[in-house]
Protein backbone atom coordinates (compact mmCIF):
# COMPACT_ATOMS: atom_id res chain seq x y z
CA UNK A 1 0.00 0.00 0.00
CA UNK A 2 1.30 3.46 -0.94
CA UNK A 3 1.97 5.65 2.13
CA UNK A 4 -0.21 8.74 2.01
CA UNK A 5 -0.29 11.26 4.81
CA UNK A 6 -3.59 12.54 3.59
CA UNK A 7 -5.01 13.86 6.84
CA UNK A 8 -2.57 16.73 6.23
CA UNK A 9 -4.96 17.65 3.91
CA UNK A 10 -7.29 18.63 6.71
CA UNK A 11 -4.54 20.55 8.25
CA UNK A 12 -4.99 24.23 6.90
CA UNK A 13 -5.56 27.82 8.37
CA UNK A 14 -9.10 28.59 9.43
CA UNK A 15 -10.28 31.85 7.39
CA UNK A 16 -12.20 32.82 10.74
CA UNK A 17 -9.97 31.76 14.03
CA UNK A 18 -12.07 31.16 17.15
CA UNK A 19 -11.36 34.57 19.20
CA UNK A 20 -8.72 36.06 17.14
CA UNK A 21 -7.54 40.00 17.79
CA UNK A 22 -7.53 40.11 13.91
CA UNK A 23 -10.51 39.77 11.40
CA UNK A 24 -10.29 39.70 7.84
CA UNK A 25 -14.15 40.85 6.09
CA UNK A 26 -14.10 39.73 1.92
CA UNK A 27 -17.40 41.17 0.33
CA UNK A 28 -17.65 39.96 -3.42
CA UNK A 29 -19.64 42.32 -5.86
CA UNK A 30 -22.19 39.75 -6.35
CA UNK A 31 -23.95 38.92 -3.61
CA UNK A 32 -23.92 35.46 -4.33
CA UNK A 33 -20.07 34.87 -4.99
CA UNK A 34 -21.24 33.75 -8.24
CA UNK A 35 -20.46 35.53 -11.82
CA UNK A 36 -21.20 34.29 -15.39
CA UNK A 37 -17.96 33.12 -17.25
CA UNK A 38 -16.32 36.57 -18.89
CA UNK A 39 -17.67 38.47 -16.16
CA UNK A 40 -14.99 40.02 -14.02
CA UNK A 41 -15.42 39.74 -9.97
CA UNK A 42 -14.23 42.32 -7.82
CA UNK A 43 -14.07 41.27 -3.76
CA UNK A 44 -13.84 44.17 -1.08
CA UNK A 45 -10.76 43.46 1.71
CA UNK A 46 -11.09 44.52 4.87
CA UNK A 47 -8.19 44.34 7.69
CA UNK A 48 -8.73 44.96 11.36
CA UNK A 49 -7.38 44.59 15.11
CA UNK A 50 -10.19 44.53 17.93
CA UNK A 51 -12.25 45.96 14.93
CA UNK A 52 -10.13 48.95 14.29
CA UNK A 53 -9.36 49.00 10.35
CA UNK A 54 -5.62 48.53 9.78
CA UNK A 55 -3.42 50.13 7.07
CA UNK A 56 -0.91 47.07 6.40
CA UNK A 57 0.29 45.73 3.51
CA UNK A 58 -1.39 42.76 1.89
CA UNK A 59 0.23 40.05 -0.33
CA UNK A 60 -2.38 38.12 -2.64
CA UNK A 61 -2.49 35.78 -5.47
CA UNK A 62 -5.51 34.78 -7.80
CA UNK A 63 -5.40 30.75 -8.57
CA UNK A 64 -8.00 28.12 -9.81
CA UNK A 65 -9.77 26.51 -6.88
CA UNK A 66 -7.44 23.93 -5.69
CA UNK A 67 -4.52 25.15 -8.37
CA UNK A 68 -1.23 27.56 -8.86
CA UNK A 69 -1.45 30.70 -8.82
CA UNK A 70 -2.14 32.52 -11.83
CA UNK A 71 -1.27 36.21 -10.95
CA UNK A 72 0.63 37.78 -7.62
CA UNK A 73 0.56 41.20 -6.16
CA UNK A 74 0.73 43.57 -3.65
CA UNK A 75 -1.60 46.22 -2.20
CA UNK A 76 -1.92 48.63 0.87
CA UNK A 77 -5.11 49.06 2.43
CA UNK A 78 -6.19 52.38 3.23
CA UNK A 79 -8.79 52.40 6.19
CA UNK A 80 -7.89 48.87 6.68
CA UNK A 81 -9.97 48.34 2.67
CA UNK A 82 -9.27 48.24 -0.47
CA UNK A 83 -10.66 46.53 -3.71
CA UNK A 84 -9.23 43.74 -5.79
CA UNK A 85 -10.22 43.02 -9.13
CA UNK A 86 -10.04 39.09 -9.38
CA UNK A 87 -10.06 38.91 -13.43
CA UNK A 88 -13.17 36.48 -14.63
CA UNK A 89 -12.42 32.89 -16.09
CA UNK A 90 -13.51 31.70 -19.94
CA UNK A 91 -14.77 28.45 -18.83
CA UNK A 92 -16.88 27.26 -15.58
CA UNK A 93 -15.39 26.88 -12.36
CA UNK A 94 -13.88 29.01 -9.34
CA UNK A 95 -10.90 31.80 -8.44
CA UNK A 96 -9.44 31.35 -5.08
CA UNK A 97 -8.25 35.20 -3.83
CA UNK A 98 -5.41 34.49 -1.67
CA UNK A 99 -4.42 36.72 0.96
CA UNK A 100 -1.40 37.34 3.49
CA UNK A 101 -0.82 40.09 5.86
CA UNK A 102 2.43 40.57 8.05
CA UNK A 103 2.13 42.27 11.36
CA UNK A 104 5.34 42.49 13.46
CA UNK A 105 6.91 38.94 12.79
CA UNK A 106 3.35 37.23 12.54
CA UNK A 107 1.28 36.64 9.29
CA UNK A 108 -2.54 36.24 8.60
CA UNK A 109 -3.77 34.40 5.82
CA UNK A 110 -7.44 34.83 4.73
CA UNK A 111 -9.14 33.18 1.03
CA UNK A 112 -12.33 33.78 -0.63
CA UNK A 113 -13.61 31.64 -3.95
CA UNK A 114 -16.35 33.09 -6.59
CA UNK A 115 -17.75 30.80 -9.19
CA UNK A 116 -18.53 31.54 -13.32
CA UNK A 117 -21.24 29.44 -14.05
CA UNK A 118 -20.70 26.45 -11.88
CA UNK A 119 -23.93 25.32 -13.07
CA UNK A 120 -22.27 24.08 -16.38
CA UNK A 121 -19.41 21.90 -14.21
CA UNK A 122 -19.15 18.51 -15.64
CA UNK A 123 -17.04 15.73 -14.48
CA UNK A 124 -13.79 14.12 -15.80
CA UNK A 125 -14.75 10.97 -14.32
CA UNK A 126 -16.01 8.45 -16.94
CA UNK A 127 -18.78 5.99 -16.51
CA UNK A 128 -17.76 2.61 -16.84
CA UNK A 129 -19.79 -0.06 -18.74
CA UNK A 130 -20.27 -2.59 -16.57
CA UNK A 131 -20.56 0.02 -13.54
CA UNK A 132 -24.22 -1.51 -12.22
CA UNK A 133 -23.70 -5.25 -13.03
CA UNK A 134 -20.20 -4.48 -10.70
CA UNK A 135 -21.86 -3.62 -7.58
CA UNK A 136 -24.82 -5.69 -8.16
CA UNK A 137 -22.50 -8.45 -7.96
CA UNK A 138 -20.72 -7.09 -4.80
CA UNK A 139 -23.79 -6.46 -2.82
CA UNK A 140 -25.65 -9.92 -4.37
CA UNK A 141 -22.03 -11.31 -2.71
CA UNK A 142 -21.64 -9.88 0.77
CA UNK A 143 -25.83 -10.82 0.97
CA UNK A 144 -24.82 -14.32 0.84
CA UNK A 145 -23.58 -13.86 4.64
CA UNK A 146 -26.10 -13.77 6.91
CA UNK A 147 -26.59 -10.46 8.87
CA UNK A 148 -25.09 -11.52 12.49
CA UNK A 149 -25.45 -8.13 15.19
CA UNK A 150 -23.48 -8.22 18.38
CA UNK A 151 -25.65 -5.32 20.70
CA UNK A 152 -25.73 -4.58 24.01
CA UNK A 153 -27.09 -1.41 25.97
CA UNK A 154 -24.26 1.18 26.74
CA UNK A 155 -26.57 2.73 30.06
CA UNK A 156 -24.41 5.84 30.26
CA UNK A 157 -25.68 7.26 26.91
CA UNK A 158 -29.03 6.62 27.89
CA UNK A 159 -31.88 9.34 28.47
CA UNK A 160 -34.88 9.63 29.87
CA UNK A 161 -36.49 10.08 26.27
CA UNK A 162 -33.65 7.96 24.61
CA UNK A 163 -31.89 4.68 24.31
CA UNK A 164 -28.05 3.76 23.01
CA UNK A 165 -26.48 0.50 21.81
CA UNK A 166 -23.35 -0.49 20.86
CA UNK A 167 -24.08 -2.89 17.82
CA UNK A 168 -21.54 -4.98 15.59
CA UNK A 169 -22.59 -6.26 12.48
CA UNK A 170 -21.29 -8.68 10.23
CA UNK A 171 -21.54 -6.75 6.91
CA UNK A 172 -19.71 -9.54 4.41
CA UNK A 173 -17.56 -13.24 5.08
CA UNK A 174 -14.50 -11.11 6.25
CA UNK A 175 -15.45 -7.42 7.74
CA UNK A 176 -18.01 -6.30 10.37
CA UNK A 177 -18.71 -2.62 11.70
CA UNK A 178 -18.71 -1.14 14.80
CA UNK A 179 -21.97 1.58 15.35
CA UNK A 180 -23.95 3.38 17.81
CA UNK A 181 -27.78 2.97 17.40
CA UNK A 182 -30.00 5.58 19.24
CA UNK A 183 -33.94 4.79 19.48
CA UNK A 184 -36.63 6.76 21.46
CA UNK A 185 -36.91 5.00 24.73
CA UNK A 186 -40.27 3.08 24.23
CA UNK A 187 -43.12 2.01 27.46
CA UNK A 188 -42.80 -1.32 27.85
CA UNK A 189 -46.13 -1.62 28.38
CA UNK A 190 -47.63 -0.12 25.36
CA UNK A 191 -46.98 -1.63 22.13
CA UNK A 192 -43.91 -1.19 20.14
CA UNK A 193 -43.82 2.42 17.89
CA UNK A 194 -42.45 2.52 14.39
CA UNK A 195 -39.41 5.17 13.27
CA UNK A 196 -37.75 5.53 10.57
CA UNK A 197 -34.58 4.30 10.48
CA UNK A 198 -31.11 6.76 9.46
CA UNK A 199 -27.86 5.65 8.85
CA UNK A 200 -25.08 8.17 9.29
CA UNK A 201 -21.49 6.72 7.78
CA UNK A 202 -18.19 8.77 9.47
CA UNK A 203 -15.71 11.23 7.69
CA UNK A 204 -12.51 10.20 6.44
CA UNK A 205 -10.00 9.01 9.08
CA UNK A 206 -8.84 6.32 11.14
CA UNK A 207 -11.07 6.66 14.06
CA UNK A 208 -13.68 5.33 16.62
CA UNK A 209 -17.05 6.96 17.05
CA UNK A 210 -15.97 9.14 19.93
CA UNK A 211 -19.46 11.39 20.34
CA UNK A 212 -22.04 9.15 19.93
CA UNK A 213 -24.64 11.72 21.48
CA UNK A 214 -23.86 14.74 19.44
CA UNK A 215 -26.91 13.98 17.26
CA UNK A 216 -29.46 12.25 19.75
CA UNK A 217 -32.03 15.11 18.66
CA UNK A 218 -32.74 12.53 15.91
CA UNK A 219 -33.87 9.90 18.16
CA UNK A 220 -35.78 12.69 20.53
CA UNK A 221 -37.55 13.65 16.95
CA UNK A 222 -38.71 10.08 16.76
CA UNK A 223 -36.14 8.43 14.24
CA UNK A 224 -34.12 5.16 15.00
CA UNK A 225 -30.23 6.06 13.77
CA UNK A 226 -27.34 4.14 13.15
CA UNK A 227 -23.73 5.98 13.18
CA UNK A 228 -21.18 3.84 11.80
CA UNK A 229 -17.35 3.50 11.37
CA UNK A 230 -16.22 1.36 8.72
CA UNK A 231 -13.00 0.27 9.44
CA UNK A 232 -14.25 -2.67 12.73
CA UNK A 233 -12.43 -0.59 15.26
CA UNK A 234 -14.59 -0.80 18.48
CA UNK A 235 -14.51 2.01 20.39
CA UNK A 236 -14.49 1.19 23.74
CA UNK A 237 -10.92 -0.54 23.13
CA UNK A 238 -8.41 1.45 24.92
CA UNK A 239 -6.25 4.27 23.66
CA UNK A 240 -2.98 1.97 23.28
CA UNK A 241 -5.01 -0.87 21.82
CA UNK A 242 -6.22 1.83 19.60
CA UNK A 243 -2.61 3.08 18.36
CA UNK A 244 -1.29 -0.80 18.14
CA UNK A 245 -4.22 -1.22 15.58
CA UNK A 246 -4.28 1.87 13.27
CA UNK A 247 -0.25 1.84 12.77
CA UNK A 248 -1.25 -1.32 10.49
CA UNK A 249 -2.96 1.18 8.44
CA UNK A 250 0.09 2.75 6.91
CA UNK A 251 -0.99 6.51 8.15
CA UNK A 252 -3.60 8.28 9.28
CA UNK A 253 -5.84 7.65 5.66
CA UNK A 254 -3.41 5.42 3.51
CA UNK A 255 -6.33 3.45 3.32
CA UNK A 256 -7.81 5.54 0.65
CA UNK A 257 -5.61 4.07 -1.26
CA UNK A 258 -5.14 0.76 -0.56
CA UNK A 259 -5.38 -2.14 -3.32
CA UNK A 260 -6.23 0.99 -5.85
CA UNK A 261 -4.75 -0.36 -9.02
CA UNK A 262 -7.39 -3.27 -8.95
CA UNK A 263 -11.19 -2.32 -8.66
CA UNK A 264 -11.38 -5.80 -7.34
CA UNK A 265 -9.02 -5.56 -4.51
CA UNK A 266 -10.13 -1.49 -3.21
CA UNK A 267 -9.95 -1.06 -0.06
CA UNK A 268 -13.02 0.72 -0.52
CA UNK A 269 -15.20 -1.54 -1.70
CA UNK A 270 -16.58 -3.57 1.09
CA UNK A 271 -16.94 0.01 2.94
CA UNK A 272 -19.44 0.81 0.23
CA UNK A 273 -20.85 -2.76 0.45
CA UNK A 274 -20.97 -2.90 4.39
CA UNK A 275 -23.25 0.99 4.20
CA UNK A 276 -26.07 -1.61 2.55
CA UNK A 277 -25.92 -3.89 4.69
CA UNK A 278 -26.02 -1.47 7.95
CA UNK A 279 -29.00 -0.91 6.27
CA UNK A 280 -30.33 -4.01 5.71
CA UNK A 281 -29.59 -4.78 9.65
CA UNK A 282 -31.61 -1.31 10.18
CA UNK A 283 -34.51 -2.74 8.09
CA UNK A 284 -34.84 -5.85 10.66
CA UNK A 285 -36.11 -3.95 13.43
CA UNK A 286 -39.25 -4.79 14.36
CA UNK A 287 -39.50 -0.97 15.34
CA UNK A 288 -38.43 0.58 11.79
CA UNK A 289 -41.61 1.64 10.09
CA UNK A 290 -41.44 -0.36 6.87
CA UNK A 291 -41.30 2.62 4.86
CA UNK A 292 -38.97 5.19 5.41
CA UNK A 293 -34.94 4.37 5.06
CA UNK A 294 -32.21 7.40 5.09
CA UNK A 295 -28.92 8.51 4.70
CA UNK A 296 -26.97 11.41 6.00
CA UNK A 297 -23.38 12.77 6.78
CA UNK A 298 -20.80 14.88 5.55
CA UNK A 299 -17.13 15.13 3.64
CA UNK A 300 -16.56 10.78 3.42
CA UNK A 301 -19.58 10.65 5.09
CA UNK A 302 -21.64 12.35 2.93
CA UNK A 303 -20.15 11.16 0.05
CA UNK A 304 -20.93 7.18 1.11
CA UNK A 305 -24.69 8.88 1.78
CA UNK A 306 -24.57 9.78 -1.76
CA UNK A 307 -23.32 6.35 -2.26
CA UNK A 308 -25.69 4.55 -0.48
CA UNK A 309 -28.54 6.07 -2.13
CA UNK A 310 -27.28 4.73 -4.72
CA UNK A 311 -27.01 1.74 -4.98
CA UNK A 312 -30.19 0.56 -2.48
CA UNK A 313 -33.28 1.58 -4.09
CA UNK A 314 -35.06 1.47 -1.10
CA UNK A 315 -33.55 4.61 0.43
CA UNK A 316 -36.36 7.61 0.38
CA UNK A 317 -34.28 10.89 1.07
CA UNK A 318 -30.70 11.37 1.34
CA UNK A 319 -28.93 14.44 3.02
CA UNK A 320 -25.02 15.18 2.65
CA UNK A 321 -22.26 17.79 3.12
CA UNK A 322 -20.17 18.89 1.31
CA UNK A 323 -19.21 15.26 -0.38
CA UNK A 324 -15.40 14.05 -0.54
CA UNK A 325 -14.66 11.21 -3.38
CA UNK A 326 -16.39 13.04 -6.19
CA UNK A 327 -14.47 13.40 -9.42
CA UNK A 328 -11.27 12.46 -7.83
CA UNK A 329 -9.67 12.27 -11.53
CA UNK A 330 -10.68 16.11 -12.43
CA UNK A 331 -6.90 17.37 -11.51
CA UNK A 332 -6.33 15.58 -15.05
CA UNK A 333 -8.53 17.92 -17.16
CA UNK A 334 -6.10 20.92 -15.20
CA UNK A 335 -8.96 22.00 -12.61
CA UNK A 336 -9.78 21.24 -9.26
CA UNK A 337 -10.61 16.92 -7.98
CA UNK A 338 -11.90 15.76 -5.13
CA UNK A 339 -10.37 14.47 -1.77
CA UNK A 340 -8.22 12.79 -0.76
CA UNK A 341 -6.48 14.88 -3.77
CA UNK A 342 -4.52 12.28 -5.61
CA UNK A 343 -2.77 14.32 -7.37
CA UNK A 344 -0.75 15.70 -4.73
CA UNK A 345 1.12 12.13 -4.53
CA UNK A 346 3.79 10.28 -6.58
CA UNK A 347 2.05 7.81 -9.21
CA UNK A 348 -1.33 8.00 -7.80
CA UNK A 349 -3.02 8.99 -11.26
CA UNK A 350 -1.63 6.71 -13.60
CA UNK A 351 -4.26 4.80 -15.91
CA UNK A 352 -4.53 1.46 -13.68
CA UNK A 353 -5.89 3.80 -10.69
CA UNK A 354 -7.79 6.38 -13.02
CA UNK A 355 -10.05 3.28 -14.34
CA UNK A 356 -10.72 1.88 -10.96
CA UNK A 357 -11.35 5.47 -9.24
CA UNK A 358 -14.33 5.49 -11.77
CA UNK A 359 -16.13 2.51 -10.08
CA UNK A 360 -15.91 4.38 -6.54
CA UNK A 361 -16.18 8.17 -8.05
CA UNK A 362 -19.41 9.93 -6.47
CA UNK A 363 -20.03 11.39 -9.63
CA UNK A 364 -21.23 7.89 -11.04
CA UNK A 365 -23.45 7.74 -8.44
CA UNK A 366 -25.23 10.64 -8.33
CA UNK A 367 -26.13 10.07 -11.46
CA UNK A 368 -28.13 7.07 -10.74
CA UNK A 369 -29.89 8.25 -7.12
CA UNK A 370 -33.35 8.08 -7.74
CA UNK A 371 -34.68 9.25 -4.11
CA UNK A 372 -34.86 13.44 -2.61
CA UNK A 373 -31.48 14.64 -2.03
CA UNK A 374 -30.90 17.55 0.15
CA UNK A 375 -26.73 18.95 -0.81
CA UNK A 376 -25.10 21.93 1.84
CA UNK A 377 -21.55 23.05 0.42
CA UNK A 378 -19.72 25.79 0.76
CA UNK A 379 -16.93 27.75 -1.41
CA UNK A 380 -13.89 28.34 0.70
CA UNK A 381 -13.98 24.85 1.54
CA UNK A 382 -10.47 23.66 0.44
CA UNK A 383 -11.22 19.53 1.34
CA UNK A 384 -14.15 19.19 -0.76
CA UNK A 385 -13.52 22.21 -2.92
CA UNK A 386 -16.81 23.83 -4.46
CA UNK A 387 -16.01 22.44 -7.68
CA UNK A 388 -16.51 18.58 -7.22
CA UNK A 389 -19.70 19.60 -4.99
CA UNK A 390 -21.12 21.60 -7.92
CA UNK A 391 -20.47 18.77 -10.41
CA UNK A 392 -21.80 16.01 -8.09
CA UNK A 393 -25.08 18.47 -8.33
CA UNK A 394 -25.28 19.42 -11.78
CA UNK A 395 -25.18 15.34 -12.15
CA UNK A 396 -28.13 14.63 -9.67
CA UNK A 397 -31.57 14.33 -11.79
CA UNK A 398 -33.56 13.45 -8.76
CA UNK A 399 -35.82 16.10 -6.84
CA UNK A 400 -33.29 17.65 -4.67
CA UNK A 401 -33.01 21.18 -2.74
CA UNK A 402 -29.26 22.88 -1.69
CA UNK A 403 -28.18 25.00 0.98
CA UNK A 404 -25.19 26.65 -0.41
CA UNK A 405 -23.11 28.73 2.07
CA UNK A 406 -20.37 30.50 0.11
CA UNK A 407 -18.59 31.79 3.50
CA UNK A 408 -17.90 27.91 4.80
CA UNK A 409 -15.06 25.86 4.87
CA UNK A 410 -15.15 22.71 5.42
CA UNK A 411 -17.71 22.47 7.92
CA UNK A 412 -21.15 22.84 9.16
CA UNK A 413 -23.18 25.12 11.85
CA UNK A 414 -25.20 22.77 14.26
CA UNK A 415 -28.35 24.63 13.17
CA UNK A 416 -27.91 23.82 9.41
CA UNK A 417 -27.19 19.96 10.63
CA UNK A 418 -30.13 20.51 12.64
CA UNK A 419 -32.45 21.62 9.86
CA UNK A 420 -31.25 18.84 7.47
CA UNK A 421 -33.11 16.69 10.40
CA UNK A 422 -36.19 18.49 9.91
CA UNK A 423 -35.64 18.23 6.63
CA UNK A 424 -35.90 14.64 6.88
CA UNK A 425 -38.87 14.45 8.73
CA UNK A 426 -41.08 16.40 6.11
CA UNK A 427 -39.72 13.51 3.80
CA UNK A 428 -41.04 10.82 6.17
CA UNK A 429 -44.03 8.91 3.80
Amino acid sequence: MTALMLGCVTAVAENYPYRSDYLWLTVPDHADWLYKTGEKAKVEVNFSLYGVPQDVEVDYEIAPDMMPAVSKGKVRLKGGRTVIDMGTMNKPGFLDLRLTARVGEKKYEHHVKVGFSPEQLKPYTKNPADFDAFWKANIEEARKTPIHVDCKKVEKYCTDETDMYLVKIKTDRRHSVYGYLSKPKTNGSQPAAKYPVVLCPPGAGIKTIKEPMRSLYYAKNGFIRLEIDIHGLNPEMTEEQFKEITTAFDMENGYLSNGLDDKENYYMKHVYVACVRALDYLRSLPEWDGRNVFVQGGSQGGALSLITAALDPQVTACVANHPALADMAGYLDGRAGGYPHFNRYHQMLTPEKVNTMAYYDVVNFARRIKCPVYLTWGYNDNVCPPTTSYIVWNLITASKESLITPVNEHWTSSETNYQQMLWLQKHIR
